[in-house]
């Protein structure tokens, strides 16, 4: 892999998220997954306004053509718990990454709770900045070892939201899993576009998984956009645990939800082993 001199490491390593968010303490037990046979690190990708910071697993002793899944993060971050997924995808013998998507904005794992994150970092981040970092992301991951035409995108509450845009706006995708992310919502200078606003037009096969309890995330929102979809042509499909609250794979907080969880974790690897992301 990519050597970085120790500046730009210093920089990577203090600009990721590290451990968890303040916003969610105190933690409750949470799935670790280890480093056996996997290469994990942090990764630099120069872009014309800075360096993106991005963590990385991949499986140990294979060289390139590695189907690819992108990650986004929670709205805490890449934090231990993003880390972690990428390492369970590793083990299943995916080159995962997840890139820091508010790196010019700020440090979440700062912020003391979550309205100080939306209103001092998120509501700064524009969509379009987030489409050409994943853009730039990929493109690295292609020069490391990954086969960017076995590519997929997975994302976490923010990063959910964020799986729908990008399935959009690349076509290209093998396919997409978003993890309770926001359907509707207002439009703006740094939003002009919702999920439920490109569903009739997405071709990239998104699965939705969705909790029934979800409190932010309305049930007639996800029958809007299950509604949409089905005048579309991408084939998505959206899942919904009737007893599952939002956060429901967030197997740090008490927000999650086992059985949910441990379904959606399967189904999500079905859905890529079906549309052309089967590991060798």
């Amino acid at each position: 892999m990519q050597a970085f001199d120790p500046p730009r490491r210093d920089f990577i390593k203090g600009a990721l998220a590290t451990g968890f968010a303040l916003a969610v303490q105190p933690v409750t037990a949470s799935i670790i997954t280890d480093t056996l046979s996997l290469d994990t690190g942090l990764a630099g990708i120069a872009l014309d306004d800075g360096i993106l910071p991005a963590y990385f697993a991949r499986p140990t002793g294979q060289a390139d053509a590695l189907p690819i899944v992108l990650v986004v993060q929670e709205i805490f971050g890449v934090h231990e718990h993003i880390r972690d997924i990428c390492r369970r995808l590793a083990k299943r013998g995916y080159l995962a990454i997840a890139p820091e998507l508010y790196f010019r904005q700020g440090n979440p794992a700062e912020a003391s709770d979550i309205a100080t994150i939306i209103s001092t970092i998120v509501s700064k981040v524009a969509d379009q900045q987030v489409m050409q970092d994943l853009d730039a992301t990929l493109a690295w991951a292609g020069l490391h070892g990954g086969d960017v035409k076995r590519t997929a995108i997975t994302g976490f509450c923010w990063g959910g939201r964020i799986t729908w845009l990008y399935a959009s706006h690349n076509p290209d995708l093998k396919a997409g899993i978003a993890w309770y992310g926001k359907l509707v919502g207002e439009h703006g200078t740094l939003t002009p576009s919702q999920p439920v606003d490109i569903a009739t037009t997405l071709k990239v096969p998104v699965l939705g998984l969705y909790g029934g309890q979800d409190g932010s995330i309305p049930q007639d929102s996800v029958n809007s956009m299950r509604s949409a979809l089905q005048q579309g042509s991408s084939a998505s499909q959206i899942v919904v645990y009737p007893q599952a609250g939002h956060a429901f794979n967030a197997d740090y907080r008490p927000s999650y939800n086992a059985a949910a969880a441990q379904d959606g974790w399967q189904r999500m690897l079905t859905w890529l082993d079906s549309h052309g992301m089967a590991a060798h």
